[in-house]
């Protein structure tokens, strides 16, 4: 279940703002989330940002905190470009950082996306690691003047692509849904088909950020897919235009017993589940999730659960369940 990527985890994204990704349980700055048949996801069910915010967590562990004391968007983007081969990609998440705490100067001159888009072109056929961390960073920025290129790389980063890389393709599928520009949704919605079930859940994921009827009618087509976190993906995407059409697939995903029958889900990952149904639950008008978020409230084991249940409730109106 990816629900990545406000960290390089994906920021967790939350149900009503779509900027994960991720980094809370809603905010997709950490990292996007990764397709599952690579190590980048932590097991394979994750809605969106949780997965995310673990990935860079664990890199920033592993590498320490790479020299970021004082540093600012403009120097670790000079990095990327000049550096040494290890040395642009750590630049490069490291740029990603301090793009989620907004504070510096820098990010006021428009100059500067025009340079990290720039930045970005070139680095086609560079190491991937770079290219991620980049797709990454625009996605933060927010800047529309960026979706170009990264409809670019979603292309040719697939994998029939001239720069085939699976992981490029979802963190720039994940940085169009964080920017939220029109012009990227026709291809979000083609990809939301594709047949690697990493990018069907990532641009699930981010057209959660579009409010067309084009975007819904694919998110609800989501709601059927076989694989069990992109229909969760696709609930929560609806959720957060508080759509009644996710109400079905939240329902599953509050269902203990149906949380303990799915294959390889680790308890955390099940709490996790349940925290972003609840949260989603909480702004979807179907009189259903009430009695779902009433049992988790006062019997769920674990005491988190049911204070984000009890939560819910105290803030969600009640419904009427619909006549006959």
């Amino acid at each position: 279940m990816a629900i990545p990527p406000d960290d390089s985890k994906a920021p967790p994204v939350s149900v009503s703002e779509p900027d994960p990704v991720s980094v809370s349980v809603s905010d997709p700055a950490q990292e996007p989330p990764v397709r599952q048949t690579t190590p980048f996801l932590v097991l394979q069910f994750f809605i969106f940002p949780l997965s995310i915010v673990a990935v860079c967590v664990t890199v920033f562990v592993i590498f320490g905190l790479i020299a970021s004391e004082g540093k600012g968007p403009r120097q670790y983007l000079e990095e990327v470009r000049t550096g040494s081969a290890n040395r642009r990609w750590q630049a490069a998440f490291e740029l990603t950082k301090v793009l989620q705490a907004r504070k510096d100067p820098a990010l006021k001159d428009p100059r500067f996306v025009d340079e990290a888009v720039r930045t970005f072109s070139e680095s086609a056929g560079d190491d991937p690691r770079v290219r991620r961390y980049l797709a990454l960073a625009l996605g933060r920025l927010g800047d529309p003047r960026a979706v170009p290129a990264l409809l670019q790389a979603a292309k040719d980063s697939a994998v029939s692509g001239p720069h085939a890389d699976p992981e490029t393709q979802i963190y720039s599928v994940w940085a169009l849904g964080a920017i939220g520009d029109p012009a990227a949704e026709p291809a979000l919605v083609e990809l939301a088909g594709s047949e690697d079930a990493g990018v069907r859940k990532t641009a699930v994921h981010a057209l959660g950020s579009f409010p067309g009827a084009g975007s819904r009618v694919t998110l609800v087509a989501a709601l059927a897919d076989p694989i069990e976190d992109v229909r969760w993906n696709a609930a929560v995407a609806l959720a957060r235009r508080r759509d009644p059409a996710a109400a079905g697939v939240l329902l599953e995903m509050l269902d203990r017993a149906h949380l303990d029958a799915v294959a390889g889900m680790t308890e955390e990952q099940r709490i996790d589940a349940l925290l972003q149904a609840i949260e989603a639950a909480a702004v979807v008008p179907d009189a259903r999730l009430r009695p779902a978020l009433e049992s988790l409230r006062d019997h769920d084991p674990s005491p988190k659960v049911q204070a984000a249940a009890r939560a819910a409730l105290e803030g969600r109106p009640a419904l009427r369940p619909p006549a006959g």
